[in-house]
């Protein structure tokens, strides 16, 4: 049902200034034309305007603003990615819900998308505040077939993926905090977590989540995270729609990862760099174990963070906190 849905609304966007004919719809898409009008129906329930001529056929007048699965694929212009999706209003967590989808067989570029998330996660279980409308919480779910030593690096492609959109789409002037975090002036505006499941030498599939604080305003943060945590409407002063946000990362991240997948990292790796916060600075690396102050010197080709020693000698760093110096801020 829900390919028919999106193939009708395929075929009402390529012929969006034209009335399409009922009997082509019905030809296109191998249904009656009771079942066409059934689905105009739902289409009109999400808040869609459709007129119906006599004789004419079909035109959608307008779409609703708000994210539903129909409403974004409306205008979506991926290949693959997004194709097939689950939205709902209120979920625990949009990863959760992903790995459940996953080990039911979803297939690649599989998208789950919440309004809003009750019990929103981050790296290091922290939680990720998600509050209703405010801003985009969803996970992908790829399936890339490579080694597991592999998978950080997807991580770093999505926070390219991210950083160019909000570049292009918005005001805003993002960097990335390695490995996930996207900052606008200095604050947290998104971050993504990366969770897989593999074989000993295959990934068998990878959850990507996303949150990006979209419309927040400075009232809506915990108290204990107003000076960490920003927003795009906040840094730039305007109100954003978030199903246009996601159409733009979806297809910026199927860009990406079909460039990954076909040529390897090192062009991500460049445009990843290019966001690089405090790239050629000096700062701190905590771990669970030790902390090293050093020159943040880029990433490797596996990913890992790469740390200029006072030896000089290059050191990879493939988990813990990067920090700064308060004066630096």
């Amino acid at each position: 049902m829900a390919s028919t849905r999106y193939r009708l609304i395929e075929l009402l966007n390529m012929n969006e200034h034209h009335y399409i004919s009922g009997q082509k719809l019905s030809e296109e898409l191998h249904i009656s034309r009771s079942a066409i009008w059934k689905h105009m129906k739902e289409l009109e329930k999400d808040g869609y305007v459709i007129e119906g001529v006599r004789r004419k056929g079909y035109r959608i007048v307008r779409s609703p603003d708000k994210v539903s699965e129909n409403t974004i694929f409306w205008g979506l212009k991926t290949q693959w990615l997004g194709k097939n999706m689950t939205h709902k209003k209120v979920m625990d967590s949009t990863q959760s819900a992903a790995h459940q989808e996953a080990l039911h067989g979803a297939p690649n570029g599989t998208v789950v998308i919440a309004d809003e998330q009750t019990w929103g996660k981050g790296r290091m279980d922290r939680q990720w505040h998600s509050a209703s409308h405010q801003g985009i919480w969803m996970s992908v779910i790829l399936r890339p077939g490579i080694p597991p030593v592999h998978a950080p690096q997807l991580t770093l492609m999505t926070a390219a993926a991210i950083a160019d959109v909000l570049a292009s789409y918005t005001d805003a002037e993002p960097s990335i905090k390695w490995p996930n975090d996207i900052l606008i002036n200095h604050k947290k505006a998104a971050g993504i977590l990366t969770e897989m499941q593999a074989e000993e030498d295959r990934v068998q599939y990878v959850v990507i989540g996303i949150g990006v604080n979209v419309n927040h305003t400075q009232g809506d943060f915990p108290a204990e995270l107003n000076e960490k945590a920003t927003s795009i409407k906040r840094e730039t002063g305007d109100h954003y729609q978030v199903k246009g946000l996601i159409q733009h990362m979806l297809l910026r991240l199927e860009q990406l990862y079909d460039t990954f997948m076909q040529s390897g990292f090192q062009p991500i790796r460049a445009k990843w760099e290019s966001y690089g916060y405090r790239l050629g600075e000096t700062i701190r690396i905590r771990t669970a174990r030790n902390v090293w102050t050093a020159v943040f010197s880029g990433i490797a080709d596996d990913g890992a963070l790469l740390a200029q020693m006072d030896d000089n000698e290059p050191k990879k760093i493939y988990s813990g906190e990067m920090e700064w110096f308060p004066d630096d801020a």
